[in-house]
């Protein structure tokens, strides 16, 4: 008798080998089919100086959001923003786009947001606290106090490395932290005074540890923190200009740690 030409015998599964491909087929459709765990908004800059960081944080953040199971949608201006904007997002995530040029419509729902703490939280990157008045426009005075009363007054424009110290080891933000950590080629701000009195620090730049040296300093030098004066989980991130950052390990885990603890996960 000759034999089946469809079927080769060496080549044929066993029968646990086939149940072992459905349960894997069954259990990958059930991730891919999955509701978004939360939903993140993302307003960010376009092209400028910051344009590599942002390029860098959207691939990071697309991986991100895929191994994790969130949705993220981007915005480049604040047209779109107003209560039943927000209300979809269970994170708003400002990244490197500053506190002005924003319409008084989208102002008005963003204080909201953050004050009553209704639609989710917020993580804020480095042009965040470029608080003043520039390009024309204003300083937004509520921004300035929600980021501790603070005014922009200088940054290092040559860059330099520092190495940031974590004060708050315990704070969900800074799980997993080392206690200190280098950041290389960042711009350092200094503001009129440390927000420190009006908000809860988590990290601070070792000014003496600038290399290379600059004399930009302000003494007393936080980084990482966030007000608990308002109701909406709050973390504002300075370091945010050279696309290097995420291929930093530190810096990578804070970034994912602030979101999911901004978005209630």
């Amino acid at each position: 008798m000759k034999a089946n030409p469809g079927l080769n015998p060496d080549r044929a599964l066993s029968l646990p080998c086939v149940l072992l491909i459905l349960v894997f087929h069954l259990f990958f459709s059930g991730i891919q089919g999955r509701d978004p765990v939360f939903r993140a908004v993302v307003l960010t800059e376009t092209g400028g100086q910051h344009g590599p960081f942002t390029d860098a944080a959207r691939v990071w953040l697309n991986k991100l959001a895929s191994d994790s199971n969130f949705t993220i949608d981007y915005i480049s201006n604040t047209d779109q923003i107003n209560d039943d904007f927000l209300s979809q997002y269970q994170v708003f995530i400002q990244l490197d786009f500053p506190p002005y040029n924003w319409n008084e419509k989208a102002a008005a729902a963003f204080e909201r947001y953050i004050i009553e703490g209704k639609g989710g939280g917020w993580v804020g990157f480095h042009h965040a606290t470029l608080l003043g008045e520039f390009d024309g426009y204003s300083m937004w005075n509520w921004f300035s106090g929600f980021m501790g009363g603070i005014r922009f007054d200088n940054y290092i424009a040559g860059l330099a490395a520092g190495t940031v110290h974590t004060e708050d080891q315990s704070h969900p933000v800074m799980k997993g932290m080392p206690a200190s950590f280098v950041i290389a080629d960042e711009e350092w701000y200094t503001w009129d005074k440390s927000p420190r009195p009006c908000v809860h620090v988590l990290a601070s730049v070792d000014e003496s540890s600038y290399s290379p040296y600059s004399d930009i300093t302000m003494g007393d030098h936080p980084v990482i923190w966030t007000n608990e004066k308002v109701r909406a989980r709050n973390v504002y991130i300075f370091m945010g200009h050279h696309p290097g950052l995420f291929q930093n390990g530190a810096y990578t885990i804070l970034v994912r740690n602030a979101i999911f603890w901004a978005a209630g996960e």
